[in-house]
Formats: C-alpha cells, sequence, structure tokens
C-alpha cells in the first residue's frame, strides 16, 4: 500500500470508497483510485445514513473530484448513478475549499462566494428553492466567506467579519435564528460576533468566538437530544448556547460528529468529547451520555480530529491516525467489526499525512 496515495475504509456500498470496487466494506486501508498526497489539498467525508456517503477531494489546480452514492447529484457528474472511483465535478473551478454534506455538497470559491449542489429538499444549497442540483449552483446573498460546514440537510459559512449564517433544515433549531423554519436562503445565526472556526454536526453546530490563540469559547445550537451542545442539558436550543468548557487551556479546533461534538484544547492538543456515546464515540471508556465535554481517554497530541456518524477519527503528532466508536462497517479501520470505546490504530506512521475526514452521516473514513 504507497504511503503517498488517499486512503479510506469503512462502508463501501455506494462505492464511497473509490477503490474501484463495491466491496461491501474494508476494515483496513485502501487506496482511492487515481488521487496522490501532493495532488490534493482537502478532502471531504459526506453521508446519510450508514451505507450512503459520498468523498470529494480538492486537487491543486483547483478542480475538486467527487465519489460514491449520487442518488441527489451530490457528485456532480452529470449523472445521478453512484461511481466508485473518483471523476471531476462538472462546471467548478477555483475551488479553495470543500465540505460535504448528508446528501449535499458544498465548495467555497476564490472570490470567496460558495457553490453548492445535491439535495435541496430543505433548502440545503441556499439557492432560493428546494430542488435537487447536479451541477453547483450559487448560495444566494452571500459572500466574503472564509470557511464552510454541511450537516446533514444544512449549510454554514463564516464571513470575514466573524459572522455565521446558516441554511437548510431548521426543525431543532439547527439554523440558530430563533426559529425552527427552514430557509432556502443564508440567514445569519442570531448573537454570533467574532467566530473564527465552525462546525455542523448531523443536526447541531459549534462555533469558537475568539481563539485560537486566545481564550476563546465553544457556542453551541442545534438539536440536543443526546447533550451534544454540551450546556448539561439536552434541551434543543434556537439561537447559540455556551457549552460548558471543562477543559484548562484555549480550544485550538472544533468538530462535530453526526450527533456528537469533539475540541482539541490546550498546550498538550488534549482531546474532549461530549454527546452521544451509544457505541463508544466519546472515547473515554464508556457508552454512557454526556451532556459536557469529557477527556477522551489518554489521548494527547491531537492535531486534526473528525466525527463521523458513531465514530470519532484523529491524527497525532506522529504521524499515526486512530479512531474509536461504531465499527459494524470497519469504519474504525482497525482490521476488526468491534465497537471500541477507547482508540484503536487505524494507520500507523505515514510520512506525508495531513488531512483526515469523516462522514457525519455515514461509516467510512479518509486520510492523505
Amino acid at each position: 500500500m504507497s504511503e503517498k496515495r488517499l486512503k479510506s475504509w469503512g462502508n463501501n456500498r455506494a462505492g464511497q470508497l473509490g477503490d474501484g470496487t463495491w466491496t461491501d466494506f474494508r476494515t483496513t486501508a485502501t487506496t482511492v483510485l487515481g488521487l496522490t498526497n501532493a495532488e490534493v489539498v482537502k478532502i471531504a467525508a459526506g453521508g446519510a445514513g450508514g451505507h450512503n456517503g459520498h468523498g470529494l477531494a480538492l486537487l491543486t489546480d483547483r478542480t475538486v473530484q467527487s465519489w460514491g452514492a449520487n442518488g441527489s447529484g451530490q457528485l456532480s457528474d452529470g449523472s445521478v448513478f453512484s461511481h466508485n472511483a473518483p471523476g471531476q465535478v462538472v462546471n467548478l473551478s477555483n475551488a479553495t475549499d470543500i465540505a460535504a454534506g448528508g446528501k449535499h455538497s458544498l465548495a467555497l470559491l476564490a472570490d470567496r462566494t460558495v457553490v453548492a449542489w445535491g439535495h435541496n429538499n430543505y433548502g440545503q444549497l441556499g439557492n432560493g428553492s428546494t430542488m435537487d442540483s447536479s451541477v453547483p449552483v450559487r448560495v444566494e446573498g452571500l459572500n466574503k466567506v472564509t470557511a464552510i460546514a454541511a450537516g446533514l440537510h444544512h449549510s454554514l459559512a463564516l464571513r470575514e467579519d466573524g459572522s455565521v449564517w446558516a441554511w437548510g433544515h431548521n426543525i431543532n433549531g439547527q439554523l440558530g435564528d430563533g426559529t425552527s423554519a427552514s430557509r432556502n436562503m443564508a440567514s445569519r445565526v442570531s448573537d454570533l460576533t467574532g467566530v473564527t472556526l465552525i462546525a455542523a454536526g448531523g443536526n447541531h453546530n459549534l462555533a469558537l468566538v475568539g481563539g485560537p490563540g486566545s481564550d476563546g469559547v465553544v457556542m453551541a445550537w442545534g438539536h440536543n437530544s443526546a447533550g451534544q451542545l454540551g450546556d448539561d442539558s439536552t434541551t434543543h436550543r434556537f439561537t447559540p448556547v455556551k457549552t460548558r468548557d471543562t477543559w484548562s487551556g484555549e480550544v485550538s479546533r472544533i468538530a462535530a460528529g453526526c450527533n456528537h461534538s469533539l475540541a482539541v484544547t490546550g498546550t498538550d492538543n488534549t482531546l474532549h468529547a461530549w454527546g452521544q456515546n451509544t457505541s463508544g464515540q466519546l472515547g473515554d471508556g464508556t457508552t454512557d451520555q454526556r451532556d459536557t465535554p469529557v477527556p477522551v481517554a489518554g489521548l494527547t497530541g491531537v492535531q486534526l480530529v473528525a466525527g463521523g456518524r458513531e465514530h470519532t477519527v484523529v491524527l497525532l503528532g506522529d504521524n499515526t491516525v486512530r479512531s474509536w466508536g461504531g465499527n459494524g462497517s470497519g469504519q474504525l479501520g482497525d482490521g476488526t467489526t468491534t465497537d471500541s470505546c477507547v482508540p484503536v490504530t487505524t494507520l500507523t506512521a505515514l510520512t506525508g499525512i495531513d488531512k483526515i475526514a469523516a462522514a457525519i452521516g455515514g461509516d467510512f473514513g479518509l486520510a492523505n
């Protein structure tokens, strides 16, 4: 297995591993066809339901490759058929960032506007309609964007002024505008300024206000039945609330799985997790739900973190990839299908790994 290729593991029933096969799942890493480390700038993994997933890769030439499930046009390759190997997203150039939702995809362009494609039943494409699109369409009324994120059926954008904008499904308040009305155009998240990082979970969101590099606080809103907002409750929140900061030191990264949340904190890059834990996705050695953040057992030196449907993936400073949580489709990549409530090794040290991704609504992962 070459160390200079994009890796994937886990569920593959929609071809989301991109290795040219329809094998049900892989319990160890396989190679995504045709994409080398040198040409891949960013990766993203999406999916809605364990067997449904798609992958995205942003290349150095600012084009985007896609593969996997395509029933709603989320691959934007001119068809609605799934593909088990990467192909180029049509009508898209000058991309600088990507995000993958349940069945839709986003790209940030060099002019700092956003385009979207795929499923649009709740307006998650942000173009003023609820019709699916198999080609990228412009998110209306949104500019000066610096970061994007995608949930199961909603989308987020961070603007250069530190404001956050959201669109799509909103039954649990995931748009943060104080209502439960879905929106097909971007609206501003209420009472939120000075944001530096954003993350979208299945039906909830996180934002870091201030930091990294300062005493920032984590804000959260949306679905909260599993405690994924971390405010010591299970009450859905229709505007942002402060996550209880049980850690010491600054927050440097945030991430969200389908129903759990994650933050990298302190000078030793400790990982804290909270929310749903039925499969051990919090990594604290239990399967107990946590309504406030708890440290992941014995894990420091976390460089990157990604949350999946019921699992978590991290990249450590020694260039190893670790995972924990649900593993019925091999999404932990440790050669088994056994769930783990503590970290297990997915990939041993490989030079050049600096990107990881996990599908918030799916059971597969990527590393490059």
